[in-house]
């Protein structure tokens, strides 16, 4: 082989592309996010999840101002705007109502993601662009992934300057962090309804019936989830029947970790923990020594937001988990359906 012929076949190789593999998703992204921010849908979720949290906040504001007023240790003091109920109104506290009310950010920036983009005929007109397959998945997720943050920190910086300017309530340090932590947890939380209605959107072709059966979910685990997993659970783990305190200790220990099923459970066991610094357990004690050390523990402890996060680290795996399989069913699903032009 001559030295001109190697030239040759080195230059007819083909070159690989030097194009950054990110650039793809951070375009659809981008498109997507500027479309959420300005649509209506937006604006109308907006309302509603901030009218969701001010509304108990404005009711139970005269309760945190005395608790704030009395209270000798002011560790927690800040995180009573989250956490304290109105003394003569029906109304949940702020973390309940986002328990319940944020879920729809989730479901509704999700069930249409793909679905509208084929009904419209814009999803071949999309993947012929220079741009990989899986970037549309993966920009619609993270589109709607960042407007879930920029709502629900707007709500909670409406919140702390609520409590600062109207109570006088200047947070600490421990407290900014268990806000934070707790937002992060919330963030998690709204995700794995965003991913659900992405799997939706992928799977059912028409938006109507995708946000009729995503909405319908919420409201079966958010409204009778508890009490559905209840009833199995009493049937797994009937404490009631229990004839010694050993066994109601098993069998009630044995029940939480059934109800711990629902999703929801897990976000409010870790809410409460991130803000409310002196709870110190999550369980029941299944032992009657475990008992008698619970029982020891000094009234009034307070624990680190480090323990705290030690506490509530196994819930937050168990929601990234859920959130997991959810994108990743919805991915490769995506991946293997025909396009049509």
């Amino acid at each position: 082989m001559t030295a001109e012929t190697a030239e040759v076949r080195t230059s007819s190789a083909p070159v690989p592309s030097t194009r950054p593999r990110v650039a793809g998703w951070r375009i659809v992204a981008g498109k997507e996010l500027a479309d959420h921010l300005q649509s209506t849908r937006f604006l109308i979720l907006l309302l509603l999840l901030g009218a969701a949290t001010l509304v108990p906040l404005y009711f139970a504001s005269d309760t945190i101002k005395s608790v704030a007023d009395q209270v000798t240790d002011a560790r927690g003091a800040f995180l009573a705007l989250f956490l304290a109920s109105a003394r003569d109104y029906p109304i949940p506290n702020v973390i309940t109502f986002v328990a319940i009310v944020a879920p729809l950010l989730g479901v509704a920036f999700g069930f249409d993601a793909i679905n509208t983009e084929r009904s419209d005929g814009t999803l071949p007109r999309l993947l012929s662009q220079p741009i990989y397959r899986d970037d549309v998945v993966n920009g619609k997720f993270a589109a709607g992934l960042a407007v879930i943050t920029v709502v629900l920190v707007a709500v909670v910086g409406v919140i702390s300057g609520f409590g600062i300017v109207r109570l006088g309530i200047v947070p600490g340090a421990d407290e900014l962090i268990r806000l934070f932590l707790w937002v992060v947890v919330t963030i998690v939380w709204v995700g794995l309804w965003l991913a659900f209605g992405l799997l939706l959107s992928v799977r059912i072709r028409r938006p109507a019936n995708a946000a009729l059966i995503g909405f319908g979910v919420w409201a079966l685990i958010v409204f009778f989830g508890q009490l559905i997993v209840g009833l199995v659970a009493g049937v797994i783990a009937p404490f009631a029947t229990a004839a010694t305190d050993e066994q109601y200790l098993a069998l009630r220990s044995l029940s939480e970790q059934v109800l711990r099923i629902l999703p929801l459970t897990l976000y409010q066991e870790a809410s409460t923990v991130l803000m409310r610094p002196d709870v110190t357990t999550v369980s029941t004690p299944s032992t009657i020594s475990q008992l008698g050390q619970l029982q020891q523990q000094a009234q009034g402890q307070f624990l680190s937001f480090d323990q705290s996060a030690l506490l509530v680290w196994p819930h937050v795996v168990a929601l990234v988990a859920l959130t997991a399989v959810c994108f990743a069913a919805a991915y490769i699903w995506f991946m293997r359906q025909e396009v049509r032009a």
